[in-house]
Order: structure tokens, then sequence, then C-alpha cells
């Protein structure tokens, strides 16, 4: 069997950490807390979202909190991601694995309804088996949502399947499908904090595709 890819989406296909900084600032800025830096936040971030505030404020937000600074978040982050464009290379490497006829899917935690419009919206849909968004809420990790997706595909088996994420969120999915991992340093974690997840790193993405072919084979 040939190897199979699972995709993230934001920070890995989609070059969104400008625009996930600026929507942060400005939910911060509603509750009175100062902007993060970019640097600050790679160092950081972390899921479920709600310990990725614990972890800047010291403490986790209240449920009224946590509403606002959700829906600021999201109101802020759409608007800001209709600028925003796919990884460099992300395009390429896609259309080109499916001409040699090899799988690939996509397993995100962006909310499923938002999630498949703006994947169509930059011409990629065709390239994956499935398209799969968070349809619950936000306050679990992936490994739950990756075991439905791998049971979606079929007949896809997990030791030749490799995630490819920019959080160590898909480290955790992976291992716990018994899959692989590559991740990939232009997204949300610094290199050094993605070091820990004890899985090749990357720094582009012909680079993480290049070692997920190794390992996987």
């Amino acid at each position: 069997m040939s190897t199979h890819l699972v995709w993230d989406w934001n920070g890995t296909l989609f070059h969104d950490i400008d625009a996930v900084i600026e929507a942060t600032n400005a939910s911060f800025t509603e509750l009175g807390l100062p902007p993060i830096t970019i640097d600050r936040y790679r160092e950081l971030y972390c899921v479920p979202v709600p310990l990725f505030y614990e972890r800047l404020i010291g403490r986790l937000p209240s449920d009224a909190e946590w509403e606002v600074m959700d829906a600021t978040f999201h109101r802020y982050y759409w608007t800001l991601a209709e600028t925003c464009g796919l990884a460099e290379g992300a395009a390429e490497l896609l259309a080109a694995r499916r001409a040699a006829g090899l799988t690939q899917s996509l397993c995100s935690l962006a909310p499923h309804e938002q999630l498949v419009p703006i994947v169509a919206a930059h011409g990629i849909t065709e390239h994956f088996l499935r398209v799969d968004g968070r349809r619950g809420k936000a306050t679990e990790g992936k490994a739950a949502q990756m075991v439905r997706h791998l049971e979606s595909l079929g007949p896809v088996d997990p030791r030749r399947t490799v995630v490819i994420g920019d959080a160590l969120d898909d480290a955790v999915a992976a291992a716990h499908v018994g899959a692989h991992a590559v991740l990939y340093t232009g997204g949300s974690h610094s290199r050094a904090t993605l070091e820990t997840a004890g899985v090749p790193v990357a720094d582009s993405l012909a680079e993480a595709v290049e070692l997920a072919e190794r390992i996987a084979s």
C-alpha cells in the first residue's frame, strides 16, 4: 500500500498565522488583556484552546469570558482569513500526489461548515478523499476526531498513514490511531516546542512530504 497523508488545515496547508495572532489580540482587547506576540503565541499555544488561555492569563477563563473571547476571535478571524493564502508549495504538492494516484485527506478542528467552503475557494477540494472539520464544540483535541476521520476513509492502514500538522496535538492524534506524524514549523508552534513530540519536524511542506514517505515506507 502507498502512504496516505492526513493534512491539517490551519497553520499547515493554510498560511493563516498572522490572521490568528490579530484575531487573538482582538479577543484579548475585549477583556482588557495585553496583546501577544507571535513568538509568545508559538511558545504557549496548546489545545483545547481554553487551556491556552489559562497559560496566558494564569487561570481558566470563566464561561462568560470564554464566550466573549471565542465570539470575538471568530468574528475577526473569518474576515481576516479571506486575505490569507495557501502555504508555499501546498497547491502543487497536493496536485502532484493526486496525479500520481496517491491518497490524502484533510482533518481539521476548524468548524466543518466554514472549513468546506474555504477549502473549495482555494480550488483544492478534489485532491482529498475527505474533508472533515469540527462538528462539535471546541473543547476537545484532535484525537477523537482523527478516529472518526480514519474510520470514514475505509480501508486505510494507520501504519501507512502520516498526519502532517503544525501542532503537538497533531502528533498526539496520530499516535492515538496508530499512525505516524510529521510536524511543520510554519504554524502555531516553535520548532523547539514541536521537537518535544519526538517525531520528525520540517521547515517546508515539501520536506514534510519527503519525511512522511520515508517514515511510512
